[in-house]
């Protein structure tokens, strides 16, 4: 997948944008990636780590001009609605993540992953925010967690909330991907926690796939979504698949492996797009899209061109046509 192409006529020059769960691996990415190209758009980061905004100042020391600060929550509908006022584009990062916590918390799963999409929405809309990106998962298809669960009805709410936007101008979309290289609730820090503790990696089960996807390739796939989006999308990226066993190979050959099966709450194997959401999927060449199938949009003319899926197209992980091998996972987790 290279989006970098294809993000002609994307202009953010002198843009305000609110970037929520800003001090987090994919914000500290989208902040680089941004200032890198537009140097004169300034980043709201909006995030309730008061510690991690200020590694984040000092790390973005030298754009300070570009970057500000909120110390706020998702789930604060006040302080969003102040945070949003006077901003052009939101992006929508925050969430609880780690599936063992949420099935542990569901009430603050809850709050902070649907509630917060909420307060984003109406946010977004009560301040006229143009254009807002939500971050999703795979999990979020088909879930079997709670984390997923929530990250459904974060993508429903979203899409949906273009229906409250009629007498606004903002246009809401999702984007939807799998694993991140790098990111804190990768696999990877905790195959190389086990590496430097035990000698030893668990894996929960060899036949295990994931989709893989790099930061910067996360932060072009919404760069994608705000340049071509009109509103009730779903951008999927064409990503590789990664054997669990093929990962282990490449950051620790040789190394003992033992099988503690498949966790609560977890899959074989991860889907980004399912049988029922392809009848009304295209293939737009890098990625696919998710049309809304609500009468509010038929008449709507769309921007996208694209082809229409076979029927019954499963886009899974396990059936995959582009798999990552072992040295290409050792280059990407140098």
């Amino acid at each position: 997948m290279n989006l970098s192409s294809r993000l002609d006529g994307l202009d953010l020059s002198g843009a305000t944008i609110l970037l929520t769960g800003g001090t987090g691996s994919f914000g500290n990415a989208f902040v680089q990636s941004v200032t890198d190209r537009w140097n004169d758009a300034v980043i709201r980061v909006y995030s309730r780590d008061e510690l991690k905004q200020s590694q984040m100042q000092e790390r973005w020391a030298g754009r300070s001009g570009n970057l500000r600060y909120f110390i706020g929550d998702v789930r604060d509908r006040s302080r969003m609605s102040r945070a949003a006022q006077g901003a052009d584009i939101l992006v929508h990062a925050a969430a609880l993540k780690q599936v063992p916590a949420c099935e542990y918390n569901p009430f603050e799963a809850v709050r902070t992953n649907v509630l917060g999409a909420q307060h984003v929405v109406d946010a977004a809309i009560d301040a006229g925010v143009s254009k807002v990106v939500a971050l999703s998962t795979d999990k979020a298809v088909n879930p079997v967690n709670l984390y997923g669960a929530t990250k459904l009805c974060a993508e429903k709410i979203v899409v949906q909330g273009n229906a409250y936007a009629a007498q606004s101008r903002a246009n809401l979309a999702c984007v939807r991907y799998g694993n991140v290289v790098g990111s804190r609730g990768s696999v990877v820090p905790l195959f190389k926690q086990q590496i430097a503790e035990s000698g030893k990696l668990t894996i929960t089960d060899e036949r295990m796939t994931r989709f893989w996807i790099t930061l910067p390739q996360a932060v072009d796939l919404v760069l994608y979504a705000l340049r071509h989006m009109t509103g009730g999308e779903v951008f999927i990226p064409k990503i590789p698949s990664m054997r669990v066993v093929d990962l282990a190979d490449a950051m620790a050959p040789g190394l003992e492996r033992q099988i503690i099966g498949i966790r609560p709450g977890e899959k074989l194997h991860e889907v980004l797009v399912t049988a029922d959401e392809s009848r009304h999927t295209i293939d737009a060449g890098d990625v696919y899209v998710v049309l809304p199938e609500h009468p509010w949009w038929t008449q709507e003319p769309r921007w996208i061109d694209g082809k229409p899926l076979a029927d019954g197209f499963v886009y899974s992980s396990d059936s995959n046509d582009r798999w990552l091998s072992s040295d290409e996972l050792a280059r990407m987790i140098v």
